[in-house]
């Protein structure tokens, strides 16, 4: 029987005449998504909090047929957030919501939000939805296989966790938050009659810095040798996002790695949680969410460009 390659990242199709902003792109898996972008034909903006790096980044990637740069966006920081979107004017094919912070010890973004749930999950909401009515395409969110921690649900009578912080509830709940915006985004987008599509992907396990922040020794120790023995490269890690991002999916679907665990392997199609396909609480979250941010779901009639004035 012939052997079937499986999916990677040389089967990009064409992304020329394309545009697409990456959050946390200056690495890991940022990097490994613009860098397949690129080299697929699009023009890439890196959206990162040090400009710096960036650009150094942005060096790296040579010898693309698209073009990258470079623009400063802290996804913990609101008052960024709406900058970042006043300055962009330009049709956007594809928002890849991919920064993080994992398992940190306690604290607050500018805007005295627990930093995990602010920047993982409000920051993005916010951006999304200052950044809709230019979208063409579709936006998709990484999430986490930690969405699937016993208990994991979202704190709506504590947010901030305060008094109950623990690093990894902190970040299980910001990752069960990304699946829910998803859900209810699309739900949205669906209403309005926009073809726009809301899409999810984890990697895996992934050997990225990400783990390098962890508040516990401990787990730091164990992510280490993890990162040795069982997880995969951030090119690997990125195919679930790329494959979300690239293919003819429904909306609202979640991408993950195939293999056992969903550790590593090639893109497919995953599940997730009951908690992370209540649409009750998805709708709950969003009112939440534009509470605490100030912004809403945009009216798409008028303003959003479609796909073929985008051309």
């Amino acid at each position: 029987m012939a052997h079937t390659p499986k999916w990677n990242s040389t089967d990009l199709p064409d992304q020329t005449g394309r545009t697409a902003v990456v959050t946390g792109a200056n690495s890991g898996l940022g990097l490994a998504t613009v860098d397949a972008l690129a080299r697929a034909g699009a023009h890439v903006v890196l959206a990162v909090r040090d400009p710096g790096r960036g650009e150094a980044a942005a060096d790296t990637v040579r010898g693309a047929r698209g073009s990258v740069e470079v623009r400063r966006l802290d996804l913990a920081d609101l008052a960024s957030v709406r900058a970042f979107a006043a300055d962009w004017q330009d049709p956007l094919d594809l928002l890849i919501n991919n920064a993080g912070v994992m398992n940190i010890p306690e604290s607050r973004t500018k805007d005295g939000f627990e930093t995990q749930f602010g920047t993982n999950h409000l920051g993005h909401f916010a951006l999304t939805n200052l950044l809709l009515p230019y979208v063409t395409d579709r936006v998709v969110t990484v999430a986490s296989g930690a969405h699937r921690l016993p208990g994991n649900r979202i704190h709506f009578d504590n947010l901030n966790l305060t008094g109950a912080y623990r690093p990894v509830t902190a970040y299980s709940q910001s990752k069960l938050a990304n699946l829910l915006f998803t859900l209810e985004l699309q739900r949205r987008l669906t209403a309005a009659g926009s073809p726009v599509r809301a899409l999810a992907a984890h990697p895996g396990w992934a050997a990225t810095n990400l783990q390098g922040a962890d508040a516990s020794p401990l787990r730091r120790a164990v992510m280490q040798l993890g990162n040795r023995v069982v997880a995969q490269d951030n090119r690997a890690g990125a195919l679930p996002t790329l494959y979300a991002a690239t293919q003819d999916l429904p909306g609202a679907s979640y991408l993950g790695p195939d293999g056992l665990g969903e550790m590593r392997g090639a893109p497919a199609m995953v599940g997730r949680t009951a908690a992370a396909s209540d649409p009750e609480s998805a709708g709950r979250l969003w009112q939440a969410s534009e509470r605490l941010t100030g912004v809403t779901f945009p009216p798409l009639g008028g303003r959003q460009v479609s796909a073929e004035a985008a051309r």
